[in-house]
């Protein structure tokens, strides 16, 4: 494992002062399934809107030749990401989409010359944005740089496209500090009521399981307040994923957890019946539809800062919050 200087004082490297600002240089990548000249064309119309100077991936549009769900070979995604990382002048590396493939990235990337280009001239960490699949990159970020990440709808998707909310919503993630801001989706319920502070971490539920046994899926032993969401999978499917997570030793830890959207998984009643099933007796809060994922107006989650979740059965809190914890955030 490779972590930056300033291990766990990273993690408030946002909470003062905005990660972006108008003018930063970022670079757009796809380590996952292709994009269309559209969906590029888009997302660089977006993030030109936000003030941002951005570099194109020079594979972006790649498709691979023989599985048809890669934007390219793995050696043409891999290089992107690195060389957009490791650009002297970048200030945040930003997924044009998600799909698949990103977690057959990892064993190959080259984590000290990673470490070696996290920090900006201004001494402020790179940061690093994308949701669904990307899951795994925020998950080994975390783990061999110890950098914050934004899981966040990302801008050549049609999400980002339909819902004007999503669009203020990134922006104000990329250009305003992150301490003390609220994330509370608008039909967010009390599963287990409870409080929690600890280490925002997680983000697509099939991912997360996927990497059960690889270093970057292990537990940190500091508290964490797990965020879990997925798409397309029926709730057999969720149910085995949860039964993994509890029987690998995953949940060991966990000081609390969000679960977020559950688009094109069937009824949500059994899905939150089974997430209660697994959940409710493990003495810890969790908060049920809290509306990250692949939600048409799906909020943005910061991973790797500190935060509060505190629920009961009349009110439902979740910010970014460093107050509380042990020492500081150095102390959690």
């Amino acid at each position: 494992m490779t972590v930056v200087a300033g291990g766990a004082g990273m993690r408030g490297a946002y909470l003062d002062n905005a990660p972006l600002a108008p003018g930063d240089v970022v670079h757009l990548v796809g380590p996952s399934s292709p994009s269309t000249p559209e969906d590029v064309e888009r997302a660089v119309g977006y993030l030109e809107g936000y003030g941002l100077k951005v570099r194109v991936a020079p594979h972006i549009l790649a498709r691979h030749d023989e599985t048809e769900f890669l934007a390219g070979t793995d050696d043409q995604r891999r290089d992107d990401l690195v060389d957009a990382w490791t650009d002297p002048e970048a200030a945040a590396v930003i997924c044009v989409r998600g799909g698949d493939g990103a977690m057959r990235l990892l064993d190959g990337i080259d984590w000290a010359a990673m470490g070696a280009a996290a920090l900006r001239r201004d001494g402020r960490p790179k940061l690093f944005t994308g949701s669904s699949d990307a899951t795994a990159l925020h998950e080994a970020l975390r783990f061999h740089l110890g950098v914050p990440s934004l899981f966040c709808p990302m801008v050549g998707n049609d999400v980002f496209r339909d819902s004007s909310l999503i669009r203020e919503d990134v922006g104000r993630w990329l250009l305003e500090p992150w301490g003390g801001r609220r994330i509370v989706g608008p039909v967010a319920q009390t599963m287990v009521p409870g409080r929690a502070h600890g280490i925002f971490r997680g983000g697509n539920l099939s991912r997360v399981v996927g990497a059960l046994g690889a270093p970057e899926a292990g537990v940190s032993g500091a508290p964490e307040i797990l965020f879990l969401e997925d798409i397309g999978e029926n709730v057999s499917h969720l149910d085995g994923f949860m039964v993994q997570l509890v029987r690998s030793g995953r949940l060991d830890g966990v000081a609390g957890i969000v679960l977020g959207s559950w688009t094109d998984c069937g009824d949500p009643g059994p899905i939150r019946t089974m997430m209660a099933d697994h959940l409710s007796g493990l003495g810890i809060p969790v908060l049920w539809e809290q509306g990250f994922g692949h939600d048409p107006d799906a909020l943005s989650i910061p991973l790797n800062v500190p935060g509060v979740l505190d629920v009961d059965e009349g009110s439902v809190e979740l910010r970014v919050d460093d107050a509380g914890a042990p020492g500081g955030i150095g102390g959690i």
